[in-house]
């Protein structure tokens, strides 16, 4: 089976989005962290995501099957989301949040998808482990 062509390896795709599109997209995501992280109900994940999803964690597989594993462990670390910002342009939209685990450990992440046909094409991350300790040289805070 051929792979996807992802934006990691294929650049752009070259079009603008309206508004009110990009609008849409932004909603989708914030629908899709409100159900699966927050209330761990994946039972929509069909409406939310491709089956041929592209994921570039590489502690993660690809395609819906490969979330779908990733997810039902995350789940059981006990994540509490908090959203600082949640943002878009066109095809992408990011994702700026404090994910508090149940064992006390704090990760600040940036999660950012591109969208396709109204579901989730493709995802990469930033992610900063246990910040919970960490001491800020210029008194900024972390989020």
């Amino acid at each position: 089976m051929k792979k996807p062509e992802s934006l990691g390896t294929g650049g752009r795709r070259g079009f603008m989005m309206s508004m009110s599109e990009t609008a849409a997209n932004k909603s989708l995501v914030q629908e899709f962290y409100n159900q699966v992280f927050s209330q761990g109900d994946i039972s929509n994940l069909d409406r939310f995501m491709r089956d041929d999803y592209i994921q570039h964690n590489p502690t993660c597989a690809d395609g819906k099957s490969g979330f779908l594993e990733f997810i039902k462990g995350f789940l059981s670390l006990g994540p509490q989301i908090d959203i600082i910002r949640l943002n878009g342009e066109d095809d992408m939209v990011y994702v700026f949040f404090k994910c508090t685990l149940k064992n006390g450990h704090v990760n600040k992440v940036c999660d950012i998808y591109r969208l396709q046909d109204d579901q989730l094409a493709e995802h990469w991350d930033i992610i900063e482990h246990n910040v919970e300790d960490v001491q800020s040289r210029n008194g900024n805070d972390l989020f």
